[in-house]
């Protein structure tokens, strides 16, 4: 990939990132992008390609577990590591490589995190044991987290505030193209081939979207680099840690992905086994309903515009929860259609939680970014985990208990944002 040409204005050591557009010489001509405007496509589409690439690279083995189990002959719960291993990584490296976004700038960032990525990609199928494919996915997901984080952040900063919701969005969409087109490939590659040919089909992928993205993504007008002493940075994380509208946010993104993380680690168990018995190609079909995701995520703008936002959040954590309970049923279709729900639902939620994050942290952006993708992909991981043992204790149900349970906490959590924002308003006309 070409060098990054990025050239970011210096600032004092000890200055926060800044978005110049809040600065009184730019508020005449905001210079930001806007939809219809100049750069806004080829940004759009480079975002989502790395939306694509990060999902798909993140979740390549998530359809691929029966498989993966047969062949080293492990249960679901020990499979289940080669995605929660992935996520973790990108948790626990999502706030230091925002650091370094912060200081080196967001495309420069972005890049190499992808370049790293699809090169473990390439790795993936030659590992010998299950420990060593873990511990490549742990490196993988590690490299993949300066993206989520850095692409939010970018999109703050070079997007106006009124397209913030509708270009997070298309990221997201991305998000969940990559999830489902992975999933699918992985499914009818394998029924054919083997896993292993699966997740490099995926890392070729992969290094497509990479190559294309580096090559479209404008140059970036309005970043302002920061600071790497550990003091700064610790003061940023402090203070969005202290506002509570951000914190309730950070636990909404987590507790939906636990939802998402342990369905879709599950189904592939649960539809190769009786009553369903279907294939590895069509199991790996079923992802086509990320589809639903896509425009989900892409539209969450036009529901903030409707109901506001903790109302577009009970909308996605109640049609969360309708999937859930209608996953249960034993007819096939009832549960393609819980699917359908579920996958809605948590995209919708995901674009308004995390566009959210963005429009409330004024300073600091990649670190209020990070600190929701942290807890987002904790989320993960113990969706995958928690959701695995479930199933292994209980069957479905007991997946559906644990997802069921992290839904009540983002409705309850809405709630306690609605009591505050009531009392607020209360002080306020008092």
């Amino acid at each position: 990939m070409p060098a990054s040409t990025e050239a970011p204005t210096r600032v004092g050591a000890a200055s926060p990132a800044v978005s110049p557009a809040a600065t009184p010489a730019s508020a005449a001509v905001d210079s930001r992008l806007t939809p219809g405007g100049p750069g806004y496509r080829r940004m759009s589409f480079a975002l989502f390609l790395a939306g694509v690439a990060t999902f798909a690279l993140l979740y390549s083995t998530q359809a691929l577990l029966p498989l993966i189990s047969g062949e080293f002959g492990v249960a679901a719960s020990e499979a289940s590591w080669t995605v929660a291993a992935a996520t973790g990584g990108l948790a626990l490296f999502v706030l230091p490589m925002s650091a370094l976004s912060e200081r080196f700038g967001r495309r420069t960032v972005m890049t190499a995190s992808l370049a790293v990525a699809v090169t473990v990609g390439i790795l993936v199928p030659f590992a010998p044991s299950l420990t060593t494919l873990v511990v490549l996915r742990a490196v993988q997901g590690a490299a993949l987290a300066g993206l989520p984080a850095s692409a939010t952040a970018y999109l703050a900063e070079e997007v106006r505030p009124k397209a913030l919701v509708t270009a997070i969005g298309l990221f997201v969409a991305g998000n969940s193209v990559g999830g489902m087109s992975g999933r699918v490939i992985t499914g009818w590659v394998a029924q054919e081939w083997g896993w292993r040919v699966a997740v490099g089909v995926i890392g070729a992928i992969a290094v497509a979207c990479a190559v294309a993205f580096r090559l479209l993504l404008p140059a970036p007008k309005h970043f302002v680099a920061g600071s790497l002493r550990p003091g700064v940075l610790l003061g940023t994380v402090r203070a969005h840690l202290s506002n509570p509208l951000l914190r309730r946010l950070y636990a909404i993104g987590a507790l939906f992905m636990t939802v998402f993380g342990g369905v879709y680690t599950v189904i592939g168990y649960r539809l190769t086994e009786a009553p369903f018995s279907l294939p590895q190609g069509i199991v790996g079909s079923i992802f086509l309903v990320y589809l639903v995701g896509t425009v989900s995520a892409s539209t969450a703008g036009r529901l903030v515009g409707r109901l506001g936002r903790r109302g577009a959040l009970y909308a996605a954590g109640g049609t969360t929860a309708a999937g859930l309970l209608l996953s249960l049923a034993g007819s096939l279709w009832l549960v393609l259609l819980g699917l359908v729900l579920i996958t809605g639902g948590f995209f919708a939620g995901h674009a308004v939680a995390s566009s959210a994050v963005s429009k409330t942290a004024t300073q600091g952006r990649a670190q209020a970014s990070a600190l929701y993708q942290s807890a987002y992909y904790i989320g993960s991981s113990a969706g995958s985990t928690v959701g695995a043992l479930a199933f292994h204790a209980g069957g479905w149900g007991g997946t559906v208990g644990v997802g069921l349970l992290a839904v009540f906490g983002v409705v309850s959590i809405t709630v306690l944002g609605t009591r505050a924002a009531r009392a607020q308003q209360r002080l306020a006309t008092a």
